[in-house]
């Protein structure tokens, strides 16, 4: 019955050990991601006619990356975990129990964006605006390291596509991961990356990333699987989709804005 479906390949987690350090494919799909927006970023700058430089991408990246990892872990434990936190507040360290929110890592990014225009003496537009287009290439390698992962995938469905997924009980569902990558990471790259090929108000380029990414998670959390410790089937909206709403809205105001004070 289930031969129709597509098998999970069985990859190793973990790439190479060497004693008790151990390289896991989820890691090397961060490390990929900051390496890729590291090239970008240093690539845009050389043409930014001296408005970047090379130290202030060094300092950018190097806070956005602690923004990433500090929000993204805190977030999921206050989004997605707050009654296992209160149990054990000692989880919140234990990283490698738990995972990493986007929504968390935005906040992350965001305070860190913060303190780097005020020490670049730059608005935080110009900041946002330039970062925004380096962010879904990471966002995509990361959805290929939750499929190696075998973790976050989707409902259960009869779709030729379906995935017999080991930890998902070997029923068919839905590769989510893989339609995040392609819409988080290719989609949306492909979006901003076109989009500011012209000059656009300051707060455009972040305003279109948080409407790409709200809305393409938004979509996709139709057939994510559901999580049983925070969502039920019951639910008319997943949490999820509750922390990407405030994203679509917040974004479009923001294009609103910067275009209408364009034209003031």
């Amino acid at each position: 019955m289930n031969s129709q479906f597509l098998t999970f390949p069985q990859i190793d987690p973990i790439i190479f050990s060497i004693g008790p350090i151990s390289l896991r494919w989820y890691g090397l799909m961060y490390l990929i991601g900051f390496g890729f927006a590291y090239w970008l970023g240093m690539r845009r700058a050389k043409n930014s006619h001296g408005v970047w430089t090379s130290e202030n991408v060094d300092q950018l990246l190097y806070t956005g990356f602690w923004g990433v990892v500090l929000g993204g872990r805190i977030g999921d434990v206050f989004f997605y975990s707050f009654d296992h936190f209160l149990q054990d507040p000692l989880y919140l360290f234990r990283i490698w129990e738990g995972g990493m929110s986007f929504h968390g890592g935005l906040i992350g990014v965001i305070v860190a964006m913060i303190w780097v225009s005020r020490r670049q003496a730059r608005s935080f537009w110009q900041t946002a605006d330039f970062v925004a287009p380096l962010i879904p290439f990471g966002l995509g390698a990361g959805r290929i390291g939750n499929f190696i992962n075998d973790e976050l995938w989707g409902r259960v469905t009869d779709v030729p596509w379906a995935v017999m997924f080991p930890n998902g009980g070997y029923l068919p569902r839905h590769p989510s991961q893989l339609y995040e990558f392609f819409l988080e990471g290719i989609v949306l790259f492909v979006m901003l990356n076109l989009f500011i090929r012209k000059p656009r108000p300051a707060g455009s380029v972040a305003g279109l990333f948080l409407i790409g990414y709200g809305v393409f998670r938004f979509l996709v959390e139709y057939v994510r699987d559901f999580d049983p410790t925070v969502n039920t089937a019951a639910d008319l909206i997943t949490r999820g989709q509750l922390l990407s709403l405030p994203m679509i809205i917040g974004g479009i105001v923001i294009m609103l804005w910067a275009y209408k004070r364009k034209t003031v």
